[in-house]
């Protein structure tokens, strides 16, 4: 990162195989920037050709590697970045019309804040797309009401971050998210950053629409990206074998009384998900190499490669 004033908001939209999407997301941003004052890159990854883009008025920096990687592209684009404040998006997302300028308001209010949590929505009723199977959509939706408040994490579809806690505490972990591991990505982020003394904050008004795919109602896939979480988990964070066993017995416990009541299938879902992270935590138990949560390789990317 080039930790220097100039644009006060530097936008990275991370993409994968989304040109559509994408390009919706780039229309609703590009009417908010200013050129001098905001960035925009794109951070597209594991395709073998950039993804097309439409015609933009305000300047793009697109960087493109075909081999897949969500965080490493991220890093790429965060090393480039002039902004005091870097943001990040996914792809499968719209935002709200003022979406920058709330970014912008919220740090400017909250001083006490370092990194930023934005509100995510689900586009359209889930109900609505998928009816009985919507608990499993696995959407990131952050709702935690109307006010600003102190929460844990950030979540990787919607997040902000002052650029000075960013260069403090080093880069996203390449061995995790799409691409790689499959996820926890932010966790670990949110982690080093409260680690390090950062607060994080809730902004409600920092407002994205997350797509509703039918496609994504699917309980194997619902089932395998929990259990993938799990793994990841091990990968970033120190448990115990005794620590991963309880937390299996428990899951496997709780998913028995929810069958035997009968709960509906919002609560079934739950259980599953508990029960498949369980899971992979302790697969990554068995197959990850003791104490690798310790060795931590953050990548020190700054640009190139």
């Amino acid at each position: 990162m080039e930790n220097a004033h100039g644009s006060k908001l530097s936008i990275v939209i991370a993409t994968h195989d989304r040109a559509d999407a994408l390009n919706r997301l780039i229309a609703d941003l590009t009417p908010q920037l200013r050129e001098g004052e905001h960035e925009l890159f794109i951070a597209d990854n594991g395709t073998p050709d950039p993804s097309p883009l439409s015609p933009s008025t305000f300047p793009i920096a697109h960087i493109h590697d075909p081999r897949p990687g969500k965080c490493r592209m991220q890093n790429r684009a965060i090393a480039q970045a002039h902004g005091e404040i870097v943001a990040c998006l996914d792809d499968d997302l719209t935002v709200a019309r003022d979406y920058v300028t709330q970014v912008i308001a919220f740090f400017e209010q909250h001083p006490e804040f370092d990194a930023m949590r934005g509100r995510i929505l689900a586009a359209e009723n889930p109900s609505k797309v998928a009816g009985k199977l919507a608990p499993y959509l696995d959407l990131p939706i952050a709702d935690d009401g109307n006010d600003v408040i102190e929460v844990r994490g950030v979540l990787g579809a919607n997040m902000a971050f002052r650029a000075e806690a960013l260069y403090q505490v080093g880069p996203f972990d390449e061995r995790l998210g799409p691409g790689a591991a499959g996820h926890e990505e932010e966790t670990e982020m949110s982690n080093r950053l409260r680690r390090a003394g950062y607060r994080i904050g809730y902004a409600p008004r920092a407002v994205a629409y997350h797509e509703v795919d039918a496609a994504r109602a699917d309980r194997s896939r619902f089932i395998r990206v929990a259990h993938e979480r799990g793994f990841c988990r091990m990968i970033h964070e120190r448990h115990s074998s005794t620590d991963v066993l309880t937390k299996l017995v428990i899951a496997n416990v709780r998913m028995l009384v929810a069958r035997v009541l009968r709960a509906p299938t919002s609560r079934i879902a739950r259980e599953e998900r508990r029960l498949a992270i369980a899971h992979g935590m302790y697969d990554g138990l068995r197959q990850l190499p003791p104490n690798s949560a310790r060795a931590s390789p953050i990548a020190t990317t700054t640009g190139g490669n």
